[in-house]
């Protein structure tokens, strides 16, 4: 096992709470769909990851998500913590320390649910690369990032001066992490899916029996 944490960060995917720009094309019900199908896939890829500890820091009521009973399943097999912050910035921060202080302080890799393309293996090779620098951090195709991990968790805060979902998010989450100066390293850029341009492009990198590909099959290019 390597010696760090895997953070998933994670909405209940209520209709009309989950996924509200998918949710303009496809309706309430389909875009919740959806949403459950990658924070599934996401489980089980971090689930089979090897690193020591997995956490799933969620907000949210699961009595009125779509796939409840499967989710609360998968979640037996992980620490699942509150989210708790007035912006999506400060959740951040408090589950990276949350994260780590329910691991007893290991590094924190933390992902979102809206990469379902990601794997098992990429995951290995952030929480290896994690062994050797302060910092990893993937960047996402609409500006933003998908991967950040932290061998401290005080090098978080950085995060709460950062805009979020803004197109240069990720660029200024650089920034922000390099003015601490510690070292941060680069890892793929990977595709998260926010609206239905974003379908095909994500779809294609997961694997065909993945529950995103069947929830999304004839939508989008």
């Amino acid at each position: 096992m390597i010696p760090v944490g895997v953070l998933v960060v994670a909405k209940a995917p209520v209709p009309g709470l989950a996924k509200t720009r998918l949710a303009a094309a496809l309706g309430a019900d389909v875009a919740a769909d959806i949403a459950a199908a990658a924070l599934l896939d996401t489980l089980d890829a971090v689930a089979d990851c090897p690193a020591a500890a997995k956490v799933v820091a969620l907000t949210g009521n699961l009595d009125d998500a779509r796939c409840a009973d499967e989710i609360r399943s998968r979640l037996d097999n992980f620490i699942v913590i509150g989210q708790r912050g007035a912006d999506l910035a400060e959740r951040l921060v408090h589950a990276h320390r949350d994260a780590a202080a329910a691991t007893g302080g290991l590094p924190i890799v933390q992902i979102g649910m809206d990469t379902p393309q990601v794997s098992p293996e990429l995951l290995e090779r952030c929480a290896q690369s994690l062994l050797g620098s302060d910092a990893v951090l993937g960047l996402a195709g609409d500006g933003g990032w998908w991967v950040l991990g932290v061998r401290d968790a005080g090098f978080a805060e950085c995060l709460r001066n950062v805009p979020m979902s803004t197109p240069d998010t990720g660029a200024v989450t650089l920034a922000a992490l390099q003015d601490t100066d510690i070292h941060v390293e680069l890892v793929c850029e990977l595709v998260d899916v926010d609206t239905i341009d974003d379908v095909g492009a994500v779809r294609a990198g997961c694997g065909p029996g993945s529950r995103f590909s069947r929830a999304t099959a004839g939508v989008g290019p």
